[in-house]
């Protein structure tokens, strides 16, 4: 229930900032502008869905590969970090075994 009244909430709030900021001639400027740049793409990518797919499976490659490469680097530098911590505990080791002989 208390979920549903937050989400309730913020979409009335969104909705009323939305209408507010519309009482200015520049956001309306704006505002029109925009939908205008919205309306011909969308029509562009309607008159050819082939080129839209097309995109869309580029932009995801794009991410794929780039996230990849990026959880690449981050197992490598776990890996690193597990390597020198692995130095240190076994110098500690070492250290401790020599004092206690």
């Amino acid at each position: 229930m208390g979920k549903r009244k937050l989400c309730l909430g913020l979409l009335i709030g969104t909705i009323a900032g939305g209408l507010l900021s519309l009482l200015d001639r520049e956001a309306r400027t704006y505002a029109k502008g925009k939908m205008k740049d919205v309306k011909s793409g969308s029509s562009y990518y309607i008159k050819r869905p082939s080129e839209a797919v097309k995109g869309a499976k580029d932009v995801f490659g794009r991410f794929n590969t780039t996230f990849t490469k990026g959880a690449d680097n981050a197992i490598n530098a776990l890996e690193q970090m597990e390597g020198t911590l692995e130095q240190f505990t076994k110098k500690d080791d070492r250290e401790e075994l020599n004092n206690n002989l």
